[in-house]
């Protein structure tokens, strides 16, 4: 095999799944985290069609999952006096399989580290490639010698900056931005203004926030100013809003980011490849994991038919998966969420309320999320 010891970096959905299948083939796998654990909590997410199934069951968790999936179920639309005036249907947040973010990320950790090396509290700070491999420094783990590397890091991706470019050449905002955090509520109800949503969940999932906005300067590190922006955001709503505002500074939980696209004209620079929303990420259109799984499935795969091969193995990754991928570029989750006009806030009522109209949305984005024909690599093993 040329090419047997691989950087991930990146240990959310994509980076693990990866890990999973390269550990299966052989690899030599290494997986670096900014973080200093697996991330916990986050929305559900979904996995739809025979695809996805199939993935998760060549993977070997798709009982796991089953396990830890969570039922869909609709929510209430209310007014600024908490009076419901719509309904929020269960399919529109949840595929056929739906499971808790975080757990999902703890299944895949547990089944790779037995056989990957994970460094948490990490960084990659430079990548050096030659003809023979990629010289990596790391902010605390010193420098290490790979044969790949792969950016499984997320939208605002460090691997996808040090071997491509700057993010301004990659990330493109789409004029909103959400926050996630855990609050107090005993209901399923989601709140609009203008250019603004909030919605509680009765469960263990956090409440959510989406504004739109131009891009915003601001640290990515700094919570504290990052909650003072959703605070400012939603300076003046009604609703339950302004408590939920104010409890935000002792939320255990929080996460905020903007609502951008990327789009990269290639998936792999030399030894350097992208996977999951580092080469096609669209934050909350709702195929993400999906991407991430599949993508992990066919790029592993590649690897192993290719005996290591990076080149043949990163062109057939591109050529398999590029069309695929598409549908991350169809997407603008924030028009939907939070629409700028009550007239737009009433047509997107009208179109989660009218079952003709919703159910045809619901069916081409199961008819998306199987649009791949799956090569079992397994069975075809390497050349």
């Amino acid at each position: 095999m040329r090419s047997s010891r691989v950087l991930i970096c990146g240990a959310s959905i994509a980076g693990p799944a990866l890990a999973l299948w390269l550990a299966r083939y052989g690899f030599e796998v290494t997986v670096v985290e900014k973080a200093a654990s697996v991330r916990a909590g986050g929305q559900p997410v979904d996995f739809k069609g025979a695809t996805h199934r199939t993935v998760l069951s060549r993977m070997g968790i798709l009982e796991q999952v089953r396990a830890a999936a969570v039922g869909a179920h609709d929510g209430a639309i209310v007014d600024a006096r908490g009076r419901r005036i719509g309904t929020v249907p269960g399919e529109f947040s949840g595929g056929e399989i739906n499971v808790p973010r975080g757990d999902l990320a703890s299944i895949l950790l547990e089944r790779t580290a037995p056989t990957c090396e994970y460094l948490f509290d990490d960084v990659v700070v430079s990548l050096d490639q030659d003809a023979d491999g990629v010289d990596v420094q790391l902010a605390h783990g010193g420098r290490r010698r790979f044969d790949l590397v792969v950016g499984a890091d997320g939208i605002h991706s460090g691997t996808r900056a040090l071997a491509f470019g700057p993010e301004n050449g990659f990330v493109s905002h789409l004029g909103y931005y959400y926050a996630m955090f855990s609050a107090v509520s005993a209901d399923d109800e989601m709140y609009n203004e203008p250019g603004r949503m909030v919605a509680t969940s009765g469960g263990d999932d956090p409440a959510f926030a989406v504004f739109a906005s131009p891009l915003l300067a601001y640290d990515r590190d700094d919570v504290d100013q990052q909650q003072r922006l959703v605070v400012h955001a939603f300076r003046g709503a009604g609703w339950r809003v302004p408590e939920l505002m104010a409890g935000l500074a002792d939320a255990d939980y929080f996460y905020f980011d903007s609502i951008s696209r990327v789009s990269a004209d290639r998936y792999a620079s030399g030894r350097v490849v992208l996977l999951g929303d580092s080469a096609y990420g669209n934050a909350l259109g709702g195929f993400g994991t999906g991407l991430a799984i599949v993508g992990a499935y066919v790029l592993a795969g590649e690897l192993h038919r290719a005996g290591g091969d990076h080149a043949v193995a990163f062109a057939g990754y591109e050529r398999r998966f590029r069309d695929y991928a598409k549908v991350s570029r169809k997407v603008n989750a924030g028009r939907l969420l939070a629409p700028s006009t009550r007239g737009g806030i009433y047509l997107r009522n009208r179109l989660f309320s009218v079952a003709p109209l919703f159910a045809p949305l619901m069916r081409l984005s199961d008819r998306f999320a199987t649009d791949i024909e799956l090569v079992d690599y397994e069975q075809a093993g390497a050349d």
